[in-house]
């Protein structure tokens, strides 16, 4: 179902526990769980102690019962659509993340894990025999595309066009705060209008060379950046918390 309208180095990590952090605790006192989903892609262990640090209990699982139960989903990604699309099938990941997102739970999609929440993605077999377009989750119109520039991957740190006085995701953040992208496909044009039936999405962009795209989307419960929060040193753990403080 469409969701609601409404490589550096590691960076350094905070030694200060979840309580010194102020981050947020559930019914009970506890620490929001958070099912991180394991579907074959690769940044498993850097976005789990990341998420821990953040303050939530993560479990690493692609069992329907913990991720549908969960306070909140991570959906990783590193790679190539297609391999995760079909690593994605496999845990029948898609039908997970429509059905949390139909009773309103927290959903967090990064790099690749952003990618597949789109209804396509377009991969260039090599330099020389075309492209192949893959379905993706379909939560979101439109269509993920090699970026017109230059020089790819696109990897470094970059500044994200965002507001951050309007923004749950990046409140408490500076407007020209940098996070750390590594990609070479992304969404350069968002298809999703609402036409003020609901409230529409927020949407957040960057740019590398003259080509713009989505660099992060705050869909009700669905959160997701095309950059690395947990490879973004303080920035990347400050959006972590604001998320997790959602739960």
């Amino acid at each position: 179902m469409r969701a609601m309208e409404t490589q550096s180095t590691e960076a350094n990590s905070s030694t200060a526990t979840p309580a010194e952090q102020g981050a947020p605790t559930v019914a009970g006192g506890r620490r929001p769980s958070v099912a991180l989903l394991d579907y074959g892609s690769g940044n498993i262990r850097s976005a789990q102690r990341a998420i821990e640090r953040a303050g939530a209990e993560v479990t690493v699982t692609n069992d329907p019962k913990t991720v549908l139960n969960a306070d909140g989903l991570l959906v990783p990604g590193v790679g190539a659509f297609a391999s995760c699309m079909t690593g994605l099938r496999k845990v029948q990941g898609a039908r997970l993340i429509g059905e949390r997102l139909a009773g309103g739970r927290p959903v967090l999609g990064i790099c690749v894990g952003m990618q597949i929440l789109f209804e396509h993605g377009v991969e260039f077999a090599d330099g020389a025999h075309g492209s192949s377009e893959i379905e993706g989750a379909g939560e979101w119109p439109g269509t993920v595309r090699r970026l017109d520039a230059k020089i790819l991957p696109h990897m470094g740190w970059n500044t994200v066009d965002t507001d951050p006085a309007g923004s749950q995701m990046f409140d408490g953040l500076p407007a020209d705060e940098r996070f750390y992208f590594v990609h070479s496909y992304g969404v350069q044009e968002w298809e999703l209008h609402t036409d003020g039936r609901t409230r529409a999405p927020l949407v957040h962009w960057a740019q590398h060379e003259d080509c713009r795209f989505v660099a992060a989307v705050e869909n009700g419960p669905l959160w997701a950046t095309q950059f690395h929060p947990e490879k973004s040193g303080d920035a990347g753990a400050h959006l972590l918390r604001n998320w997790v403080k959602t739960l």
